[in-house]
């Protein structure tokens, strides 16, 4: 018989709601675990400042007392009055290949969203953007990344049998590094810059971008990403958080910055070593040995690169930004020794963004699913 425990938010609870994520994966050479103590704080209503617009849930399913399954019930209240929805999400969801236990962790999650007056569940999503979203449905035997999510194949066939539908796709590519700019690029990208008055900021510092471009990054996120799926906007804590978060990591080679003749922020690429190794060796934990392995995976030797984001002002979209971006990362990325660059999950439909990669080599190599249910 399965057991359904709401969990409360404390930081024991939250550290074996995570754990069992890793444990459940122990030995699968495709998944990389989160580093525990990133999951608690965004999980925790006392850290993650999305909780200023955001309710949670969890739930674990136990059988004999072990745990076999978890899952969290998200409501973004913002992105339901943002697009007049009724939703529910969930997110962070793992289970043993059982249908009792699917059956119980989304009945939770749907009678939870229900008691909150939704009528739809949706997901897998996270609070916000920045979060894992999507459910791997193609590329179950492709090394996940860092900022993806891993899941057995099993997953989407319980997902079906429980009457859950499609409702958005992401696509994935893994791309060849060449061996120089390629030539259409370097041109396109000669002509955006006269033509826009445009040019290339990079950094050495990490204080001195936090300190001219650290917001306006974060808000020239939001406008660029403002009408994709389940879109979160970041709100100003947020920012403040995020800011701190992610530019204290960053290899600044691998950041560079578009702006206008006035100093404007046009368009930002943000790339980093793949971390998915380390991270694997980490075992998710920073301590006593996990730090080594990340250190060695920022600073240390690596074929691989994640392209964790691209974002462009939307007047300035499909107007050749994109050339620039990666006229100044490619010398970047073959100096490093990057021979392989991986793409974030991007919309099926969203062809403006995949038709930055046509003059690389490319494989979709992975598909992931949005899933939506009425209740």
């Amino acid at each position: 018989m399965i057991e359904i425990r709401e969990l409360a938010p404390t930081k024991a609870n939250l550290k074996k709601f995570t754990q069992y994520q890793i444990d459940l994966y122990k030995g699968n050479p495709y998944f990389v675990p989160p580093l525990v103590s990133d999951d608690v704080a965004t999980l925790s209503p006392d850290v993650n400042p999305a909780f200023d617009f955001c309710e949670a849930a969890y739930f674990m399913a136990f059988r004999d007392g072990k745990p076999v399954g978890r899952i969290a019930g998200i409501l973004n209240n913002q992105v339901n009055e943002h697009h007049g929805t009724n939703d529910v999400r969930f997110g962070f969801v793992d289970f043993e290949d059982d249908p009792e236990v699917a059956d119980a962790l989304f009945k939770a999650v749907e009678d939870w969203g229900r008691a909150k007056g939704k009528n739809r569940i949706i997901g897998p999503l996270g609070f916000t953007d920045l979060d894992h979203e999507g459910m791997l449905v193609e590329g179950f035997e492709e090394l996940s990344t860092m900022a993806t999510i891993y899941n057995h194949p099993y997953y989407p066939a319980h997902m079906e049998r429980m009457g859950y539908e499609k409702d958005s796709d992401w696509l994935e590519f893994l791309m060849e590094v060449p061996d120089g700019i390629p030539e259409k690029y370097d041109r396109i990208a000669e002509i955006v810059k006269k033509k826009f008055g445009l040019k290339v900021l990079k950094y050495k510092s990490r204080k001195k971008i936090k300190e001219e471009y650290g917001k306006a990054l974060f808000h020239l996120i939001n406008d660029a990403y403002d009408g994709l799926y389940q879109y979160s906007r970041l709100t100003d804590r947020q920012i403040d958080y995020y800011i701190d978060i992610y530019l204290g990591l960053l290899d600044l080679d691998l950041v560079t910055l578009i702006v206008d003749k006035d100093d404007n922020l046009v368009g930002v690429g943000i790339s980093m070593p793949s971390m998915s190794r380390a991270l694997q060796k980490s075992g998710g934990k920073l301590f006593p040995f996990g730090w080594y392995h990340l250190l060695k995976g920022l600073k240390g030797k690596n074929d691989r690169v994640d392209l964790l984001l691209v974002a462009v002002k939307p007047e300035f979209q499909n107007k050749g930004v994109n050339a620039l971006l990666f006229q100044d990362l490619i010398p970047h990325y073959i100096r490093k020794g990057y021979r392989h660059a991986e793409s974030n999950p991007e919309m099926e439909t969203n062809g403006k963004v995949q038709s930055q990669w046509e003059y690389f080599t490319t494989r979709q190599h992975r598909r992931r699913r949005s899933f939506k249910k009425d209740i």
